[in-house]
């Protein structure tokens, strides 16, 4: 039986089928990128919940596995050298899966670049921005008197969504194939027309490529479960 106790997160959060990908997380746009990713590649995991109600992605457990506090995180037990590996930051775990499962990311040096580049602007510009905005327009930031911290990232997300928009004339950010790129950006962009409800607000009724690359990510199967977990 896999030994999983060398990680101090399993003794607050117990594996009951340690030999599977261990995954700590909640459905934030984050989160969804691992769940959605596990989920489409098939590969056999466990989703713990991290209730950030109660701060449990503070807690000494949780730190141990990723001392940035953040979800989402993950032991694999069959790790790069056959021992158990951790592995925090949504992106690293992206492209981890990736390699592990041999799906998503191109073959090619070219095309796993391309796709590289897309998950970069993710991780640096749309999570950082979309995640502002929100805070502005939905959470403790809405009641601010002045606007303008919350105008400036209207701006920068409108931005951010016309370089999508102009790179969506296809089906997918990489051409005709689904990839960590476009797993990476489904859950921020999905949150910010539903969650956030700012869909209005940055009149994304233009960015009609955009839109239409949202309705083909949400009908996929996989992608409607990982938005769902951890349940």
């Amino acid at each position: 039986m896999t030994d999983l106790s060398a990680f101090p997160i399993t003794q607050r959060w117990p594996a009951q089928h340690p030999e599977r990908i261990q995954l700590y997380s909640l459905p934030t746009p984050n989160g969804v990128k691992v769940s959605i990713m596990l989920e489409e590649t098939g590969l056999p995991y466990e989703a713990h919940r991290i209730d950030f109600g109660h701060d449990e992605q503070k807690s000494a457990a949780f730190v141990s596995l990723n001392p940035n506090g953040k979800i989402p995180a993950i032991i694999d037990p069959d790790g790069p050298d056959g021992a158990p590996f951790g592995l925090f930051e949504s992106g690293a775990i992206l492209l981890y899966l990736a390699e592990k499962s041999g799906r998503f990311l191109p073959a090619d040096p070219a095309g796993r670049w391309q796709a590289i580049q897309w998950l970069m602007f993710q991780m640096g510009g749309v999570g950082p921005m979309f995640g502002q905005l929100g805070f502005f327009h939905k959470f403790a930031g809405r009641d601010f008197e002045d606007k303008r911290p919350r105008d400036r990232y209207v701006a920068e997300v409108v931005r951010l969504l016309g370089v999508l928009d102009a790179a969506l004339g296809r089906d997918w950010l990489l051409g005709a194939d689904y990839s960590v790129a476009d797993i990476a950006h489904l859950g921020w962009v999905n949150a910010l027309v539903g969650f956030y409800d700012a869909g209005e607000l940055v009149g994304f009724e233009r960015f009609a490529n955009v839109a239409a690359w949202l309705a083909r990510g949400l009908a996929r199967p996989a992608v409607q479960r990982g938005l769902a977990i951890p349940g």
